[in-house]
């Protein structure tokens, strides 16, 4: 077995983080790296199950259990979009960039 002294093409050197020779975000893979993000992305999925329960509940004519879910399912997907948002706004605000800054997300 030989070794070859020819340089690395580009796509595999690694001296560049992030990589923007294959990525076309600043923050790619933000929702999955930062631990963070985990309680918002639940809360929402808790919004979205809440949704459904309060969905069923309306079918079958329990208006009570329908009003509760329905109340359940915003605040669930409210405070879920709101953790994302204020995680988000962390990591630009650690950029130093504002929210609204539009490089990257």
């Amino acid at each position: 077995m030989t070794v070859s002294n020819q340089p690395l093409p580009a796509f595999a050197r690694s001296d560049e983080v992030p990589d923007h020779a294959r990525t076309t975000r600043s923050h790619a893979g933000e929702g999955i790296e930062d631990g963070y993000n985990v309680p918002g992305i639940v809360l929402c999925a808790l919004g979205i199950v809440a949704l459904a329960l309060c969905l069923t509940a309306a079918g079958y004519g329990f208006a009570g259990w329908a009003l509760i879910g329905g109340i359940a399912a915003a605040a669930l997907a409210g405070a879920g979009v709101l953790w994302l948002l204020l995680e988000h706004r962390r990591i630009k605000a650690k950029e130093g960039l504002s929210l609204t800054d539009q490089r990257g997300h």
